[in-house]
């Protein structure tokens, strides 16, 4: 009998995808189903990055460089230095999205067996990508009544091994939207140099910060040789399906491992490269706009939540995502149940389990991330929905 791979079996489901099956059944039943389960923006692509695309003139559709077009990591070196990041064309490879990014690093940096240290609650495809390159991810817990600030510099040390080469953060954090402090930062800076590790820093969520400034991992001085970054422009001008990132570092030895694997897969996406190019061209205040509909959006779903009897939510610092603590039983049969059973005013709500953001078992069983995407009147809908099932939800816990 035929069987599928040992690495086919561990690759996790996604946890934001998983329940999609329920959600179309619930729609041919006629309810209108709320999305804060995936961080998929309603805000609209800028028209100029659009039209680059539109008016692309050329006869023949040709590869890239591996690299990346040569025209857009030219203007991708200004945007950064917009953000006090000063980067060579040269130390920058473009992506199939940030997933490429963080893959990239993950098999030029480490081999299987090795470990990499995260924060959890994180991302959950990292856990997918270290299945694929065969990387044992090591969690250490934050905790929702702190906010899911960074552990502590000893628990860390801890948990750093022989086989220990790299520690992943994501800054402002997916899925619980907390932005890591310039302290915070100055700790890994020192822990990574201390231990000879290498930091993999994913920043997808960079112009999204709403009182504290964003402090790059790329502003860490003396640990250049260390750091990686992971980028994208999905979230950034709401182009999730240009399917375009980088992968940036000082670092020429990692560099030029990951231009191996880059030259492997051919070459990067040719007309998001051409949106991308043209995002940077836009004024300077247009995250501006985009920024305060996202603060509003926050301060109105995380102030609704916190009225509802039994739940909690800590306030994010930034992205575009919310983690919450329900009075539940087990937040994945929760989930389902809203889709499957559940509907106020013929409508409910889409949530995502925050079971698969951790990897230490047990944790987040009474926990869901809200990704606050849609605007404020749907998100006050979709909240008026998440209050009524609570209160008659069979698994509610006291």
């Amino acid at each position: 009998m035929l069987k599928i791979s040992h690495r086919g079996e561990m690759m996790p489901a996604s946890p934001i995808r998983k329940l999609v099956p329920f959600a179309e059944a619930a729609k041919k039943k006629g309810i209108n189903v709320f999305h804060l389960n995936i961080g998929q923006p309603d805000i609209e692509t800028p028209k100029s990055c659009l039209d680059a695309v539109r008016n692309a003139d050329f006869n023949v559709l040709e590869y890239s460089h591996s690299a990346g077009n040569e025209s857009y990591r030219k203007k991708l070196v200004q945007y950064y230095a917009k953000n006090n990041i000063h980067v060579d064309a040269s130390e920058i490879i473009v992506t199939t999205g940030g997933s490429e990014a963080i893959l990239f690093g993950f098999m030029a940096c480490l081999d299987a067996g090795d470990e990499v240290i995260i924060p959890e609650p994180f991302y959950a495809n990292y856990n997918g990508f270290a299945v694929q390159a065969g990387v044992k991810v090591v969690p250490i817990s934050s905790k929702i009544e702190t906010g899911f600030d960074l552990p502590k510099m000893e628990e860390i040390e801890k948990a750093i091994t022989s086989k220990t080469k790299a520690i992943v953060i994501c800054n402002p954090n997916n899925p619980t939207g907390y932005l890591y402090s310039e302290a915070e930062m100055k700790i890994l800076e020192a822990i990574v140099i201390k231990h000879n590790l290498f930091l993999f820093a994913d920043e997808a969520y960079r112009e999204f910060c709403y009182e504290a400034k964003h402090t790059s991992a790329m502003h860490l001085n003396g640990a250049e040789n260390n750091v990686i970054l992971m980028d994208t422009i999905s979230k950034r001008y709401s182009a999730c399906g240009g399917r375009i990132g980088a992968f940036v570092t000082k670092n020429k030895e990692v560099l030029n491992a990951a231009m191996k694997f880059a030259q492997a897969r051919l070459s990067p996406p040719y007309y998001a490269q051409l949106l991308g190019e043209a995002a940077v061209d836009l004024p300077d205040d247009y995250f501006d706009i985009t920024k305060a509909e996202y603060k509003l959006r926050r301060d109105t779903i995380v102030e609704r939540l916190n009225k509802i009897p039994g739940v909690f939510c800590p306030n994010p610092g930034g992205a575009f995502y919310a983690m919450a603590r329900l009075p539940i039983d087990d937040c994945d049969v929760f989930c389902q149940w809203l889709l499957e059973s559940f509907s106020y005013n013929n409508a409910t709500i889409m949530l995502a389990p925050a079971t698969g953001f951790y990897a230490t078992a047990g944790l987040g069983k009474n926990e869901v991330r809200l990704a606050y995407v849609l605007n404020v009147e749907s998100i006050h809908q979709a909240i008026d929905c998440l209050e009524k099932a609570l209160e008659v939800y069979p698994g509610r816990v006291s």
